[in-house]
């Protein structure tokens, strides 16, 4: 695994949670165990590793979930956002790769854990793409982009955290 170094941040949806590397490691993969589909929410887990001498938490603090006895998991308290996998030995953090961003710089390289691969994976590439959201649903694309309360994709001085009701 090649060590490479470059700044990169990210963080939760809400803001309440950034984080910076500066450097990253060339294993971008998907996931698709269990543990990985599950903690994400989705049929797979896209992640990237970040030394962890090389990582910060810029603001805020992730909570921190111990799935197995060498793997613990990080993730906003306020909005839910995954935000990485840690293995507690090999002195890397897999970063959530759509937590990053931005989340093109890292395409994936391999499928891992492939036993719990969905059936259907190897065919979402061939499904329809009914285009962008301003497209397919513009007065709605609008409102959000109005009224959301999603942190923009990049660094703040300063974030005062919305939509949280408590």
């Amino acid at each position: 695994m090649k060590r490479i170094e470059m700044g990169v941040s990210g963080g939760c949806q809400c803001g309440a949670v950034r984080y910076h590397a500066t450097a990253m490691f060339d294993n971008s993969h998907l996931c698709h165990c269990r543990m990985c589909q599950k903690a994400s929410g989705n049929i797979f887990a896209a992640l990237v590793a970040a030394p962890d001498d090389a990582l910060t938490w810029t603001r805020g603090k992730p909570s921190v979930w111990k799935s197995s006895e060498l793997v613990e998991r990080g993730f906003c308290a306020n909005c839910g956002t995954p935000l990485f996998f840690h293995h507690l030995e090999n002195g890397r953090t897999n970063l959530m790769i759509g937590s990053l961003d931005d989340p093109h710089a890292f395409s994936p390289l391999a499928n891992t854990c492939t036993e719990n691969m969905v059936g259907w994976f190897d065919k979402i590439t061939g499904i329809e793409n009914t285009g962008a959201t301003e497209s397919n649903g513009a007065d709605w694309a609008t409102a959000i982009k109005e009224r959301n309360n999603q942190h923009p994709d990049h660094d703040t001085t300063s974030w005062a955290v919305r939509g949280h009701d408590g």
